[in-house]
């Protein structure tokens, strides 16, 4: 998809200040630090439109980016080890399970995950929560350019195992470094919100 206009649209805490739109929406979920700003930077071609940061817990709220008027990216807070209070974490839990459980306009929930490492204790909880909820997941294999190429199908296959991903799950390996797999990103998340 050709990005021509992307915009930080809205910003949310609660179900009353969610956009009233109805376009369909994508979630992105992902442990602190794991480049969800570098993935959404490089799928809307832009350079920090998504703040990334050093410091992980970044992102407090649920972010909504608009992508040429016709699909809403939605960033939540990253999981694991942020340096946040155990209630702040219990505030983002419930604030990301409302959003889940209850908003009609998400049509799937991309999981990014870093292809160098075996899926952690918390993808694999989040994984098989979002299937609790019957949601379908993108599961995006970042960082595949400090990969060799020859040993690619053999993390993309870790992670399978490691997730018990659903057969119906696509996985897309990709980079926001070298922009490796943006256009099968896009083909996969066009595919379903259509």
């Amino acid at each position: 998809m050709k990005v021509t206009k992307a915009e930080l649209a809205h910003v949310a805490v609660k179900p009353e200040q969610y956009p009233k739109t109805q376009l369909p929406e994508v979630a992105l979920a992902g442990r602190s630090n794991v480049g969800k700003s570098s993935f959404i930077n490089k799928m809307i071609n832009r350079k920090s439109l998504a703040r990334t940061s050093q410091r992980p817990g970044k992102t407090q709220t649920l972010n909504f980016y608009e992508i040429n008027d016709h699909i809403h990216f939605v960033d939540v807070p990253g999981y694991g080890f942020a340096k946040v209070s155990k209630s702040e974490r219990e505030a983002w839990g419930k604030m990301i399970e409302t959003f889940i459980q209850t908003r009609e306009q998400l049509k799937a929930v991309i999981q990014i995950i870093d292809v160098r490492h075996k899926p952690s204790e918390d993808d694999k909880l989040m994984y098989n929560w979002i299937k609790h909820f019957d949601i379908p997941v993108i599961i995006i294999a970042t960082k595949c350019d400090k990969v060799p190429k020859g040993k690619w199908q053999k993390h993309l296959s870790i992670i399978e195992k490691e997730l018990e991903k659903h057969g119906e799950d696509p996985i897309v390996l990709f980079s926001s470094e070298t922009g490796y797999g943006k256009e099968n990103a896009w083909k996969t998340i066009l595919n379903m919100i259509s």
